[in-house]
């Protein structure tokens, strides 16, 4: 029991020294520029990011298991943290859903493993889209989170081409701190994120 306590400890005291590119960026140069944006008179009035969700929906694949085995591979892959199954809460005969049947899987994430996520999901993921214009700034949810869509996992470099067995798309929900949809717009704007031009 000692031994595994001080391998945790030392598991957390390696991880405080690795500061991810975007939460560096948050705290130099994101919060000064919303703290004259808005006129905030304190830093903890600056919106932040609270945590990411991704959401895949099995679909057709929910009753084969290798399948979304496969799925769960793919999106612990993407994200760095495996995911879980989302189990079906009433029975729907005419989408052949059972309760407690499995319907998707879903994985949340937070700290530098959400910035980390993020940093690959604008940096690297999206301008790989083919055609990428820019993400919508109107899929706002009124208090200031944000929702997308990515069509297929092709995009994420860990995916190879040639070892997918099907292309899957799932939801990508930000989560922030912002009381706005304009406050979280700027964030994310800041943070780097490409939205499309009114």
């Amino acid at each position: 029991m000692a031994t595994k306590k001080i391998q945790v400890a030392k598991e957390t005291a390696t991880d405080s020294k690795y500061v991810s590119r975007k939460r560096k960026l948050y705290e130099e140069e994101v919060v000064p520029y919303l703290m004259k944006r808005f006129g905030y008179k304190n830093v903890n009035q600056c919106p932040k990011l609270v945590k990411i969700t991704v959401n895949n929906g099995l679909g057709d694949s929910k009753d084969n298991a290798k399948s979304v085995q496969i799925a769960q591979q793919e999106i612990a892959m993407i994200t760095g943290q495996k995911p879980v199954l989302t189990k079906a809460k009433k029975s729907v005969a005419s989408f052949k859903v059972r309760e407690g049947m499995n319907v998707g899987i879903k994985v949340t994430l937070r700290g530098d493993r959400m910035y980390e996520f993020f940093d690959k999901l604008v940096s690297i993921a999206l301008p790989r889209v083919r055609d990428f214009r820019g993400v919508p700034t109107k899929s706002f949810d009124g208090r200031g989170n944000y929702a997308m869509g990515v069509k297929e996992q092709l995009i994420f470099p860990e995916i190879q081409y040639d070892q997918v067995e099907k292309i899957r798309g799932f939801d990508v929900c930000i989560v922030t701190t912002a009381n706005t949809d304009e406050e979280a717009l700027e964030l994310l704007k800041a943070m780097g994120m490409p939205f499309k031009a009114n």
